[in-house]
């Protein structure tokens, strides 16, 4: 029967089951799995955090998982976890070397560019896109200084995940989203409500620019379908800070 366990017990809790003294094994454990796999990441080639391909962030998943229980559990014999290193980063390099070999390897390991915005239009495969919501798409636009669609000539949401953004030549009218519309949502007006005065509206689900005289309704949009509508922003309103 196992024995009750003896609550703030400070040498369970700082040392376990085992000697102190084994506190000297984990750390020849720990130096000799972390030089290993050093050398295998730069036998590896790996580029840095912020240049990680799916491939690599998965290295590092998988690496985390293999290391940890040799660095401090006594029973994990140590070649049995520098075999799974070994293996991982091996898979690894091969898995680098079909890429650079074939375009299709490429494409399915690593994905492709993607269409966010086209001339101040959020493109229509982006808008049924679930990997980059468009609050977020908003979010990184408003780093890099965007206050409204029409600022954007292209962007493009990269393989690994980031923004690429090109502002135009010459600013258009386009869907507001500063400040977020968390904090401020812009003003709405339905396909059938008739506006006072001409306008130049902006679909609020896309960004489609319409040009609707006073009196008259804006109507569907005939890019993306939706029914809403808020007034463009034509000139930037704010100035980012340095």
């Amino acid at each position: 029967m196992d024995q009750p366990v003896e609550v703030l017990d400070l040498q369970r809790m700082l040392f376990g089951d085992q000697s102190p003294l084994f506190l000297v094994e984990i750390a020849v454990r720990t130096l000799i799995v972390y030089l290993y796999t050093l050398l295998l990441l730069r036998w590896l080639g790996s580029r840095t955090i912020g240049q990680l391909s799916t491939v690599e962030f998965l290295l590092v998943i998988a690496l985390g998982s293999a290391v940890g229980d040799a660095m401090f559990y006594p029973d994990v014999p140590l070649l049995h976890a520098l075999l799974v290193v070994t293996v991982v980063v091996v898979a690894n390099k091969v898995l680098d070397i079909l890429i650079a070999r074939s375009k299709r390897a490429e494409r399915l390991l690593d994905g492709s560019p993607k269409q966010a915005i086209e001339n101040g239009v959020i493109d229509k495969s982006f808008l049924s896109n679930t990997a980059l919501g468009i609050s977020e798409l908003s979010q990184q636009l408003r780093h890099r200084g965007i206050e409204h669609l029409g600022q954007v000539a292209q962007a493009f949401v990269e393989a690994d995940g980031v923004l690429t953004v090109y502002r135009a030549l010459e600013e258009r009218p386009g869907l507001p989203i500063v400040p977020p519309w968390e904090i401020m949502a812009p003003a709405k007006l339905g396909a059938g409500e008739p506006v006072v005065r001409e306008a130049i509206l902006a679909c609020h689900r896309c960004g489609t620019t319409r040009t609707v005289q006073a009196g008259q309704t804006a109507g569907a949009c005939e890019y993306c379908g939706n029914e809403t509508w808020t007034p463009a922003r034509a000139k930037p309103a704010y100035r980012q800070a340095e």
